[in-house]
């Protein structure tokens, strides 16, 4: 029996709902489901009867936006907001300016080894955030550091790296480590998708590299600039493994250091998944609206120079 044209047709244009509906379900499983139902805990509370013991002593009711409330007005979380603030300060700025250098230089004509060079800046990406915080930490240690062990044999003073100042120049230094790779790529992968024929304009104009870089790779590879830059936000607003790992290294590093590490501490130690969703809610939104705000500036001011 052969298909008519209209059931062919049908047949076509309905494939590429069928080849979505795996991804559709995995999104809505793994990713729809959890947020909304942590949308749904941060507006119930555990109401506890008498001594909380027996049956029906523990009783989820509604809260409203009482645990928000309690979330914004929690001193723990807004000083760990700030300590990102100090901490991505940092880290983004280094790590993108690192990562927009050896692009530069990974283009550079006539580079030798550029395949090995290239894998060995983005091989810290591969290794997991929590052994790389294990491994810094090591080294950052007065007793087993080779470094320290350095500066002491030649009579020069050995710094706490895990402690006031030094500790967030410590934690930046793992994440820049971790993550300049991975931006490195993206630009560089911007970098050789531009035609050779601009360069090759460029330099018969007169143009040095320098100049070449200045003014005609970097202002090509904005858009890139700007992928990492808003990744490099999301990361650095969410991170957890890292001072989590250096935490036993440490008196230095408190339970509630960042954001992520108070919704833990509230929800797995003092047992209140209730105000841990509510704080996970308000560290989304955050991240979206920051996001958000940076996106439509970039996109703004890109419009404007397009204008021009």
């Amino acid at each position: 029996m052969t298909r008519t044209p209209r059931r062919r047709a049908y047949g076509v244009k309905s494939a590429p709902y069928a080849f979505l509906v795996p991804a559709t379900v995995l999104f809505l499983l793994f990713f729809a489901l959890p947020i909304g139902y942590a949308v749904h805990l941060s507006f119930r509370r555990t109401e506890v009867k008498g001594l909380g013991l027996g049956k029906g002593a523990r009783e989820e009711i509604w809260a409203g936006l009482s645990n928000y409330t309690d979330a914004l007005s929690d001193s723990e979380l807004l000083h760990g907001a700030l300590r990102i603030l100090g901490y991505g300060a940092i880290v983004v700025p280094v790590m993108l300016g690192l990562a927009l250098l050896f692009a530069l230089l990974l283009d550079t004509d006539g580079l030798r080894l550029r395949g090995f060079t290239r894998l060995a800046i983005f091989l810290p990406y591969a290794i997991p955030g929590v052994i790389a915080a294990l491994m810094w930490g090591f080294l950052y240690l007065p007793d087993v550091s080779p470094f320290l062990y350095l500066l002491d044999a030649m009579g020069l003073p050995q710094p706490d790296l895990l402690d006031g100042g030094p500790l967030y120049l410590s934690l930046a230094n793992i994440a820049v480590w971790g993550g300049t790779g991975f931006n490195m790529i993206v630009i560089y992968t911007s970098l050789r998708a531009i035609p050779a024929e601009i360069f090759e304009a460029a330099r018969l104009d007169g143009c040095s590299q320098l100049q070449i870089a200045l003014r005609i790779k970097i202002p090509m590879v904005a858009p890139s600039l700007i992928l990492t830059f808003f990744f490099s936000i999301i990361a650095t607003l969410q991170v957890f493994s890292e001072p989590t790992t250096l935490k036993p290294l440490t008196n230095s590093l408190s339970t509630t250091w960042s954001p992520l590490m108070n919704v833990y501490q509230d929800a797995f130690v003092n047992n209140d998944i209730h105000a841990a969703a509510a704080q996970a809610v308000i560290i989304a939104v955050a991240t979206l609206a920051l996001s958000f705000g940076f996106l439509k500036a970039a996109n703004s001011r890109t419009k404007q120079g397009d204008s021009r």
